[in-house]
């Protein structure tokens, strides 16, 4: 299965991209940190699944799992009515089950 690529273009001052450049952050690297810091604010923001968030990010889940715990990001975040549905799923599941 082939991917279909679209290119987005995010203009840099000049003077910005020196200093970067400076710092040792050439082009490549501000494309790679530029797609991570845009699939850990998605992720974040619930706009990406897991998966997808990964793949923007240029890495494997685990490696995506991996970024996310070293930016503070919660992997599994619900909220508090999610949390109680999902007891209540499992808590129905055990009774079904005998347990």
């Amino acid at each position: 299965m082939t991917t279909q690529m679209i290119v987005v273009e995010t203009p840099v001052p000049e003077d910005i991209y020196l200093t970067l450049r400076a710092r040792g952050l050439f082009r490549e690297e501000l494309v790679n940190q530029s797609r991570r810091l845009l699939a850990l604010r998605f992720y974040q923001d619930r706009v990406l699944s897991l998966g997808k968030a990964a793949r923007l990010a240029g890495l494997n889940r685990w490696e995506f799992i991996d970024l996310l715990a070293d930016n503070g990001i919660a992997v599994i975040d619900y909220s508090d009515d999610e949390l109680a549905h999902e007891v209540t799923a499992v808590e129905t599941l055990n009774r079904e089950l005998g347990k």
